[in-house]
C-alpha cells in the first residue's frame, strides 16, 4: 500500500468551481485531480531543472558556441541553402 500526505491548497472560487465542475465531469474527486495535477507540475518541473542543469554543466565545460560561432553557422547554412 502506497503512503500518503494530506496538503491544504488555497484556490479562488471561480478556479474551485472549474476543478470541481472537471471533476464532476471526469467522475473523479476534487483530491484526484489535484494529486495528478501536482504529479504532472513536480515531473515536469523536475525535467525542466535537469534540462537547465545539462545547459549549465555544458557551459562549465566550455562545451558551447559563443553568438558569433552561432551568427557565422547560420550565414553558412544560408549559403549552401542558395547554392543549392
Amino acid at each position: 500500500m502506497s503512503k500518503t500526505a494530506v496538503i491544504t491548497a488555497r484556490l479562488d472560487e471561480e478556479t474551485l468551481q472549474s476543478l470541481d465542475a472537471l471533476a464532476e465531469s471526469q467522475e473523479r474527486t476534487r483530491a484526484w485531480l489535484v494529486a495528478k495535477a501536482v504529479k504532472r507540475y513536480v515531473k515536469e518541473e523536475t525535467e525542466f531543472r535537469a534540462f537547465l542543469k545539462e545547459g549549465e554543466d555544458a557551459i562549465d565545460r566550455g562545451d558551447y558556441f559563443t553568438q558569433e560561432q552561432m551568427e557565422e553557422w547560420v550565414q553558412a547554412r544560408g549559403r549552401t541553402a542558395d547554392a543549392a
